[in-house]
């Protein structure tokens, strides 16, 4: 060491990111735009996590898999799905080794915030009719006034029957929006701070502006603008006003991805967060259907809200499916449990040289230096968090620089700015060894949120390597 140079011996000590810029040659660039292009068709496609759901049911049926239930027997080679409540979806694959080393867990949430009708939303006033909603996951508020909004969702009606809802998205189809309030009569709105400046009652959207209308003029009734709504959704779906009760209806931001910046590296949508991992880690699970491992995907959903209820992560269904095949194999569910290893798949916060007063950059994660590991979240002191052990963190950053993926660490801000969580807690409270990875996100949360193609397409070689080994 003492013939070394210091700037050779820099060079071996220093760690330094790096980029895609740096690492992919042109193959991978274009590569990656592929892959970023069958992305946003399935961003489009899945606005809620319902349609992910269905879409992703689709691509499954596609690679032979099949419909499980619990209890039923299994085999090695079998390739398998659960659909839960039509909002979360587990798939799994029996791999050469049944499951005696465990699963190769990929995680990650297919709901995104948004704003959700309430149960009795629809009103009339000043000749509008409005529907009142109640937000869903953690938004800024004033984003989502004058955003051009897509009615999704279902209804279920009187005997089972489900309808689905989607308008707005199609060309020629109507949007919907929230109105704001002109500069010249916003004095003392602006004299408020930004989060009492726009409040959750305050998020009404625009459904109709003319009343319905009798013998070609308008009706002589009590909230005719009302009728003239509530008639349309009749005739178009059959559905009442009663039945709004039933229904999970939702208001989306409308359009489709679309590339941003004249180089178009980086890519535009609704929902990244967490799509782009769901989308990231299905394609790698759909590439290793044939290895030694036992490989099980993850599509949860009430990530946004706290994984509550069946069909999140806090819900049991991950932990008897394992339990399950495991007894049926012939295992030790205890011991499967304990052997298996899950990546956490969410999106990272990309630092933002707009806001740097809420980041610390050499522990932030820098758009196009690849998928994003985080050791661990949570808010201050590491509250809430999954903190994985050096291990494991050792044993994944190895897999990747064998793979030659490039990635990079992350952390959620500066200590004290906020911060946030995964499921990762949830799924490593079963003694299962769980690191977060993701692809970096700016805007996140916004209606419309920035990923680079580089990192969404390093996330897929990040989450293949994972299954493989």
């Amino acid at each position: 060491m003492e013939n070394t140079s210091a700037k050779d011996l820099a060079e071996k000590l220093f760690y330094k990111k790096k980029t895609a810029s740096e690492v992919f040659d042109e193959s991978d660039l274009e590569t990656a735009d592929s892959y970023a292009k069958d992305y946003a068709m399935f961003i489009d496609s899945c606005k809620t996590e319902r349609e992910a759901v269905d879409y992703t049911v689709d691509m499954l049926s596609a690679y032979g898999f099949k419909p499980y239930h619990l209890g039923m027997e299994v085999y090695q080679g079998d390739r398998l799905y659960v659909v839960n409540r039509n909002k979360m979806l587990i798939a799994f694959v029996i791999g050469n080794r049944g499951v005696e080393d465990g699963f190769r867990i990929l995680a990650a949430h297919i709901d995104s915030p948004r704003l959700d009708l309430k149960q009795h939303p629809v009103y009339e006033d000043g000749g509008i009719c409005y529907a009142k909603t109640h937000y869903y996951g953690g938004i800024r508020k004033y984003q989502w006034a004058t955003t051009r909004l897509a009615l999704h969702g279902v209804v279920t009606l009187k005997g089972g029957r489900r309808v689905n809802v989607v308008v707005g998205e199609d060309e020629g189809d109507p949007v919907f929006c929230i109105t704001d309030l002109l500069p010249h009569l916003a004095k003392e709105q602006n004299q408020k701070t930004l989060g009492a400046a726009f409040t959750g009652e305050g998020l009404n959207v625009i459904l109709c502006a003319s009343p319905y209308t009798e013998d070609g003029k308008a009706a002589e009734v009590d909230n005719a603008v009302k009728l003239n709504l509530l008639s349309e959704l009749y005739k178009r779906y059959g559905i009442t006003e009663g039945d709004l009760v039933n229904a999970e209806l939702c208001f989306v931001p409308s359009g489709r991805a679309v590339d941003v910046g004249f180089d178009r590296v980086l890519l535009g949508a609704y929902g990244h967060d967490d799509h782009v991992c769901a989308y990231s880690e299905l394609t790698a699970f759909l590439e290793n259907l044939d290895g030694d491992n036992s490989v099980m995907c993850i599509f949860a959903d009430k990530e946004e809200t706290g994984s509550d209820g069946p069909t999140g992560m806090q819900g049991r269904l991950m932990i008897d499916i394992i339990d399950e095949v495991s007894r049926t194999l012939g295992s030790d569910p205890i011991k499967v449990r304990s052997l298996s290893k899950c990546l956490s798949a969410d999106v990272a916060a990309a630092y933002d040289p707009n806001y740097p007063d809420v980041f610390e950059k050499a522990n932030s994660a820098l758009v196009s230096c690849g998928v994003a590991v985080a050791k661990y979240t949570g808010a201050a002191g590491k509250s809430s968090t999954n903190d994985c052990p050096a291990e494991f963190m050792r044993e994944v950053a190895d897999i990747l620089d064998d793979a030659g993926v490039i990635w990079q660490t992350a952390e959620l801000g500066k200590v004290d700015a906020g911060g946030g969580g995964t499921v990762a807690k949830y799924i490593s409270r079963y003694n299962i060894d769980t690191l977060d990875i993701g692809v970096p996100v700016l805007s996140m949360h916004a209606p419309f949120e920035l990923i680079s193609k580089y990192d969404l397409y390093s996330a897929h070689k990040a989450f293949s390597a994972f299954c493989k080994n």
